[in-house]
């Protein structure tokens, strides 16, 4: 990652003359074709991102973010291209409005320059559930670049654009942050609008920036936070900001190490990686302790029982009748529905709507999804009790390094497994960011910073001081 001046000082070039909107969007799209072999981009939005430049330096276009290219992952509904989630159900579907979080950037004079590859529809952890290819790990094309915003993450580390946006359902923005080794930001739940995003499960979606540094994440968010009222989920954003972070020390920062997440499934060396990171920021003036979340063992179980839940309900309105893919030989409605949806989803969305089907139907209702409820609620009063001991939270955000390509395909169990470190922060709706910490046989290892709702700004402000200590 070195082709790219920060986004402000990017910004700031166009603003000043010194550097031209056109010319950034040709090196973005010149570096997508020269990489093209990484499969991390589905589609360039060459035509109007290349207009849209021209607008911004002849001075039609202004902004914070002029001129500034970024990349959405392709479940954002953007104009320029087809917004496909990754799916074959959603094949030729042209967006017919955009989503806030673009369009927020855009009044900002920031250009989409191209549409991310995914796991279809969001679900997964390594890209491999895509309808149309895998995405490589940046450091090594034998393995996958984490997921599900792995071609987000990829085409960050491959410097294809200063900045991508991502979505984290359970861990989709921090993991493959940490497997591709650049940094991602999962603000508070409803911190960013959902609005034009294709939606997975509703109670746990978040929207955030995947960035090369603290600062142009922060400035990221500053941009698409806060509320919007084609979302109602979404909340107010901080009056200061994110932007103006705290650049003292970590002097008196308190900060937990949780004990549940350095148990007996990580690798030996993330423990050593973590264990080394955080005994640096203890050096640097952090109060370090152990913290306690008992329920947190059960928070996968019941992240793979809500999410699914939410996942079949969202994915009722794919249904080949009103856009998207739609099977024409179908002899009555029904044939067409069945047709349709089976041969327009994958493995795995046909996996979790089934499982969601499952878990919210007569008889399974109170066995399954009420408890699930039920430890998403023990999971948040816990979380609460820790953060009157302490300011912030510290662990792993994935048990292993970057997996090879097809270790795990057969195993669905073990793909979930993936996100026993990143889900229990979904459940609660707290902000995590993932920041790059060492490297083990070249491949990143990223930590794991944890800050209660609404405290972005505090998180932030930490994570760029943990950042020049673990520089």
């Amino acid at each position: 990652m070195g082709q790219w001046l920060s986004i402000s000082q990017i910004a700031g070039g166009v603003s000043s003359g010194k550097l031209k909107a056109v010319d950034l969007v040709e090196q973005s799209l010149k570096i997508i074709t020269d990489k093209k072999e990484y499969d991390a981009i589905i589609a360039t939005t060459e035509e109007r991102a290349l207009r849209r430049a021209q607008q911004v330096d002849a001075g039609e276009i202004t902004g914070r973010l002029a001129g500034v290219p970024f990349i959405a992952k392709d479940n954002f509904l953007a104009f320029g291209a087809e917004t496909t989630a990754a799916s074959n159900i959603l094949r030729g579907f042209n967006a017919p409005y955009q989503a806030t979080a673009i369009e927020k950037l855009e009044a900002e004079g920031a250009i989409c320059v191209a549409k991310a590859n995914l796991d279809a529809f969001a679900h997964g952890t390594s890209t491999e559930n895509s309808d149309f290819f895998t995405t490589k790990n940046p450091h090594d094309k034998t393995r996958v670049p984490g997921g599900s915003s792995g071609g987000s993450a990829a085409a960050v580390v491959l410097d294809m654009a200063p900045f991508a946006l991502g979505t984290d359902t359970g861990g989709s923005i921090r993991q493959p942050a940490s497997f591709s080794g650049c940094v991602g930001y999962k603000p508070t739940y409803g911190l960013v609008s959902r609005s034009g995003v294709v939606a997975m499960g509703s109670s746990l979606d978040v929207i955030g920036p995947l960035t090369r540094t603290v600062e142009d994440a922060a400035l990221v968010l500053d941009v698409i936070a806060g509320r919007d009222d084609l979302d109602g989920t979404t909340i107010e954003r901080d009056p200061a900001g994110y932007t103006k972070l705290d650049d003292s020390s970590l002097k008196g920062k308190k900060i937990g190490v949780v004990c549940e997440h350095m148990g007996e499934e990580l690798d030996p060396k993330i423990i050593e990686i973590v264990n080394g990171a955080v005994k640096k920021l203890e050096d640097a003036g952090a109060e370090v302790t152990e913290i306690r979340l008992p329920s947190l063992p059960m928070a996968l179980a019941a992240y793979y029982i809500l999410c699914p839940a939410e996942v079949s309900s969202n994915l009722g309105r794919y249904d080949g009748q009103r856009f998207g893919y739609n099977f024409g030989e179908a002899k009555n409605m029904n044939d067409s529905y069945s047709k349709s949806r089976g041969r327009g989803f994958g493995k795995e969305a046909k996996r979790r709507i089934m499982i969601g089907t499952h878990v919210l139907s007569t008889g399974y209702y109170d066995a399954y999804y009420k408890q699930a409820q039920t430890v998403r609620t023990k999971l948040i009063n816990e979380c609460e009790e820790a953060f009157k001991q302490v300011d912030f939270l510290v662990g792993p955000v994935a048990p292993t390094t970057a997996f090879k390509i097809g270790e795990n395909t057969g195993d669905p169990l073990k793909m979930y497994l993936g996100d026993v470190m990143t889900v229990g922060v979904n459940l609660i709706g707290n902000a995590a960011i993932s920041l790059p910490a060492g490297e083990i046989e070249g491949l990143p290892v990223g930590i794991q910073l944890m800050a209660p709702q609404r405290e972005d700004r505090k998180l932030l402000s930490l994570a760029k001081q943990a950042e020049e200590v673990l520089a």
